[in-house]
């Protein structure tokens, strides 16, 4: 039994004669004749009494037939409705993403790349997960997200992820505009050692953040002194506003955050944020597209020079 044959069968059925139905269907009526006999062995029963038309009278149908037809009309609404939803999904008229990031990056680039998504395709559903590298990665490789922006090398690469590098951030310090600039002389940066003189809020462990800026510490030969030891971003960032300490922070974190200033280190401290999926899955439609929203929104704020931050884009 094929579709097809049922939409042949619903055809007849509806005009009663297997001439207009050919024409409806756009076959030739012996074309559409097989199919219906076709069909009438594969059930094993007449559908058709094809003695009661004569003339220019209509068919009936035999009670097997009355008894198929509303059964292959469901089907034939059924197959409509598949392909409905399947051209929906590509048309990006619905769908799912699961997006993953850090929460450094869900305040400082992920919060304008989902309202740009959202507004381009209002009928994919956008789910967020907030969370460090590493459990992220986890996250993927059981199939939880359809992408991740995760932080490299410090992820490791798992043969099992497709990586794409993104962009490459300069981090800074990160303290309340209220007080004074921590730079020395005025030069507009500061050393790991200067650094070390102040109290940082620091991050929980876990947070890509914390890892590099205690290493850079370790570099440098200096101990950290904390105010604060253990806050999500948005606590670190509110602690920093109200003048408890400095942090370590990504470049993209100050734009939005007016009580914030941005001093550089010397040297300098970057990271690589990564774009991470299922090597082996082939991405959804609304996965690609939100790939690309990504990937766009990036390389217009590289050239827009609307955002005082070092970063460079790594993939275009």
């Amino acid at each position: 039994m094929t579709l097809m044959q049922l939409m042949y069968f619903v055809a007849l059925a509806d005009v009663g004669n297997f001439t207009r139905a050919a024409e409806r269907s756009g076959v030739s009526q012996p074309t559409l004749s097989r199919q219906i006999r076709a069909l009438e062995d594969e059930l094993g029963a007449t559908l058709i009494d094809r003695g009661t038309g004569g003339g220019k009278g209509e068919l009936t149908l035999t009670p097997a037939g009355e008894a198929v037809l509303p059964l292959a009309r469901r089907m034939l609404a059924d197959s409509d409705g598949a392909r409905t939803a399947v051209a929906e999904i590509v048309g990006l008229r619905s769908g799912r993403v699961r997006v993953g990031a850090t929460p450094s990056l869900c305040i400082g680039l992920l919060a304008d790349v989902l309202r740009i998504f959202h507004e381009r395709h209002p009928g994919v559903r956008l789910e967020l997960a907030e969370n460090g590298s590493q459990p992220l990665v986890h996250d993927l490789a059981r199939g939880l997200l359809d992408v991740a922006l995760v932080i490299v090398p410090q992820t490791g690469l798992d043969p099992t992820l497709s990586i794409t590098p993104l962009l490459r951030e300069r981090l800074s310090v990160a303290s309340a505009r209220s007080a004074p600039a921590p730079a020395s002389a005025n030069r507009g940066s500061i050393s790991v050692t200067e650094l070390s003189r102040r109290e940082l809020v620091m991050f929980r462990h876990g947070y890509d953040l914390r890892e590099v800026t205690l290493r850079a510490y370790r570099d440098a030969g200096v101990t950290p002194r904390f105010a604060v030891e253990g806050g999500e971003m948005d606590a670190v960032l509110r602690l920093v506003e109200n003048n408890t300490g400095v942090a370590v922070v990504p470049d993209l974190v100050f734009a939005g955050q007016p009580r914030l200033r941005r001093t550089v280190l010397t040297p300098p401290l970057y990271r690589t944020v990564a774009l991470a999926g299922r090597a082996e899955v082939t991405p959804t439609h609304a996965a690609s597209a939100f790939r690309d929203t990504l990937l766009t929104f990036l390389r217009e704020l590289s050239t827009s020079g609307s955002v005082a931050a070092d970063f460079t884009v790594l993939h275009r």
